[in-house]
């Protein structure tokens, strides 16, 4: 067996719709197919080659919070990579205009924010650091503040800012 990386996600949520017009607005997702009545909606990242990078499944407003990580088991999040910094301050911006930012983290060899979707669902924008200024990073687990500006430096110095 080959595989080559994550395809997609797909996620049960209260409301497909609401999902789809929260990833449209603060990630620049598209939407690709949207079921009758909201009952679905498939979406692509911006610069995504995939047919679609996530999908939502209403089953309705009722639906309990996930008490994943807390008292059950399940997902904890899904990254979003981004190619720049200079994108990862950009999303940074728009998850803070919509009250969605929980988190950043640096994490050595990837710069991370955590956010929330409109369930309370976790996900990450992050930006991978090349693999020749890991160091350290490779074989350990860090998790240190996130200094966006600084890191910005640090990277433009080396040509990747």
């Amino acid at each position: 067996m080959r595989i080559t990386g994550m395809n997609h996600a797909v996620l049960y949520v209260r409301d497909a719709r609401r999902h789809a017009e929260f990833y449209a607005e603060v990630l620049g997702f598209e939407s690709v197919i949207d079921g009758p009545g909201g009952a679905f909606a498939f979406m692509r990242a911006p610069e995504s080659q995939n047919h679609h990078d996530i999908a939502f499944f209403s089953v309705g407003a009722e639906a309990g919070a996930s008490e994943a990580g807390r008292r059950t088991v399940g997902l904890y999040h899904i990254a979003w990579e981004v190619p720049t910094l200079e994108a990862l301050e950009e999303a940074q911006r728009r998850l803070q205009a919509n009250g969605a930012l929980v988190g950043a983290s640096d994490h050595g060899c990837n710069k991370s924010l955590y956010a929330r979707d409109p369930d309370g669902l976790e996900f990450e924008v992050m930006w991978l650091v090349p693999p020749q200024h890991w160091g350290d990073a490779e074989s350990r687990a860090i998790v240190e503040p996130l200094n966006l500006p600084a890191e910005r430096a640090r990277f433009a110095a080396v040509g990747l800012g």
